[in-house]
């Protein structure tokens, strides 16, 4: 028998209905996918608070209000909390600690929800040679190196999948391998061409910018002209000039007249990476350190600034040691320590307390460095002892145990330096261009990252921002906090749909308690987790919950200008594309 069209049309919508079953009859669509309810919403700018409600749609805000109509799929009390834009870790080491653990815990349960790399070196672009080298170089953390430009190695961490985003700079010192390897030289022209032409397809492939790194080598070897023509390759895409300057101490007058002079000749926004006066002779120079950054600002170069907030760098012993003795790479590094005319040299030049080089550990002094971390299992158990301490169990001067330890590890050997005031970084917290990043891992207490000790910084950077500074000490508001940890480097990044809830923006938020939220790392005991943060959604997707991760991969690969299709994908942007910021 013959069924007429009408008939089975009806026959199918009505075993499709039974298939979805009765919840799908007559159920209205919800207007949102997640809202935030009933707390109260900052939404980055900088202005004050108000009790509302925040709608998300697939990733991206929808709503921001105080009272959103229409229903939701999922409602988030957030009574009694803040609600914020998500925070962006300016200065990230997350790139070996995302490859083994996604999660990135100890950013994420402060609010982070955008790792930024690339500070001075970067993960690609890398020839066959340094793939060699980064794989016989790995220590704790093992990984396959598998991409070979940064745009690989971004598109992998989002594949495998992350928590938070991932972006990056970079770095000149990675330019500058794939063409001069580790040495001490200068390129020639056809060299820095070929550099700037490694710049513009990172930029292409979405890098942010060019990421310089000058106390250390081979980064060190660079002049000023070459780090300008890599940086004018950058800002033809749209990209900045960020930098960790050549000197923080004795010479940060004239190295910060060079990041100005880059900027100003490569006619691109410049950024100072860690902001600080490092070893008590300089703490005083800070009003005049300021008032060169602002005249510059002035004078019309976009000049920031980002830091962690904190008494301690951490780096390792190559900073207590001049940089050509370091030429080449480590391997070289170590053995020219074994040499004894080189060694009398190098201690030579650390004890000169005029030498030509950034020297922390002469800053710093022998109780004020700290041993973080080595490669060495029969070297771990001086993790978490001074210099001082060990070079008195040895029976050694503290110089002769710097070289004895390199040469003993096979690598730079992990140190924190106790350099800066408190005092000053307080007054560097409230500068109003001043963002902020860890210059950590992102970790967590648990599997490799017991291997060594971490900086607390890492763990508490982002929080301490909001409870000691904010809220204990009250050196600047919750709103204008919010605003340094979310709106201005997101907008100093270019990101223009990121760091604010706004409608369109992404939905990277933060929830947190105000009067709680606390860090708890210390330099005895670094791995503790910040408490106070409760929820945090990266890309609309739940990352974090009632303060513990999802587990979900919620993270991306984020673009800058260039790859977003700016000036049609040709690179062809000039100062007056810039905005800058007086």
């Amino acid at each position: 028998m013959r069924i007429s069209g009408q008939v089975f049309v009806l026959g199918a919508l009505l075993g499709a209905t039974l298939l979805l079953g009765p919840s799908a009859i007559g159920k209205p669509v919800p207007d949102y996918d997640i809202l935030i309810t009933g707390g109260t919403v900052y939404d980055g700018s900088g202005g004050p608070g108000f009790v509302g409600d925040v709608a998300i749609k697939a990733d991206r805000i929808v709503y921001v209000g105080p009272h959103a109509p229409g229903k939701a799929a999922k409602v988030v009390d957030a009574k009694g909390k803040a609600v914020s834009p998500g925070f962006v870790n300016m200065l990230s080491w997350a790139t070996e600690s995302l490859l083994v653990d996604g999660r990135g815990q100890s950013d994420l349960r402060q609010g982070v929800t955008l790792e930024v790399m690339g500070e001075g070196t970067s993960m690609g672009p890398i020839n066959g040679a340094m793939r060699a080298a980064m794989t016989r170089r790995q220590q704790d953390i093992k990984y396959t190196v598998d991409w070979t430009t940064l745009g690989d190695y971004l598109s992998r961490l989002e594949r495998q999948g992350i928590a938070p985003n991932v972006a990056s700079f970079v770095g000149a010192a990675t330019v500058r391998e794939n063409e001069l390897g580790e040495e001490d030289v200068d390129p020639t022209p056809e060299q820095l061409s070929r550099m700037q032409a490694l710049v513009h397809q990172a930029m292409e492939e979405g890098a942010l910018g060019v990421g310089s790194s000058l106390i250390y080598a081979p980064d060190n070897y660079a002049k000023t002209p070459e780090l300008i023509a890599l940086a004018s390759e950058a800002g033809k895409c749209g990209g900045m000039y960020i930098s960790h300057m050549r000197s923080e101490g004795r010479d940060i007058m004239g190295a910060t007249d060079e990041l100005i002079e880059i900027g100003r000749k490569a006619h691109v926004p410049v950024e100072m990476y860690h902001m600080k006066l490092g070893g008590q002779p300089y703490w005083g120079e800070l009003p005049e350190l300021v008032a060169k950054i602002e005249a510059a600002r002035a004078s019309g170069v976009r000049v920031t600034a980002d830091m962690y907030t904190y008494t301690a760098g951490a780096t390792g012993l190559d900073a207590a040691m001049p940089v050509w003795v370091q030429a080449g790479g480590v391997e070289k590094w170590v053995e020219r320590l074994k040499n004894p005319k080189n060694r009398a040299r190098v201690l030579a030049e650390m004890r000169d307390p005029d030498a030509k080089y950034e020297n922390l550990y002469r800053l710093a002094g022998p109780e004020g460095t700290l041993l973080l971390g080595f490669k060495t299992e029969k070297l771990k158990p001086l993790t978490g002892k001074t210099l001082a301490a060990v070079a008195k169990m040895r029976g050694t001067s503290p110089e002769d145990t710097i070289i004895d330890l390199i040469i003993a590890d096979g690598t730079r050997v992990d140190v924190a330096y106790f350099l800066m005031s408190e005092e000053n970084v307080a007054k560097e917290v409230a500068l109003p261009f001043v963002s902020f990043g860890s210059d950590e891992a992102a970790q967590a207490p648990e599997g490799v990252f017991l291997k060594k000790n971490s900086h607390p910084r890492a763990y508490g950077n982002f929080v301490r921002v909001l409870g000691k500074y904010v809220r204990d000490d009250k050196v600047i508001s919750l709103p204008e906090a919010i605003r340094k940890l979310a709106a201005l480097p997101a907008s100093n990044l270019s990101l223009k749909d990121r760091g604010m809830l706004k409608d369109g923006y992404f939905a990277d938020l933060v929830i947190f308690h105000p009067d709680t939220v606390q860090d708890h790392a210390t330099y005895d005991e670094p791995q503790q987790f910040a408490t106070g943060v409760s929820d945090v959604f990266v890309n609309g997707v739940q990352a974090l919950k009632d303060g513990e991760p999802t587990g979900a991969h919620s993270g991306r690969f984020v673009r800058g200008r260039a790859w977003t299709g700016y000036r049609d994908g040709g690179c062809r942007a000039s100062a007056s594309d810039w905005t800058y910021a007086k």
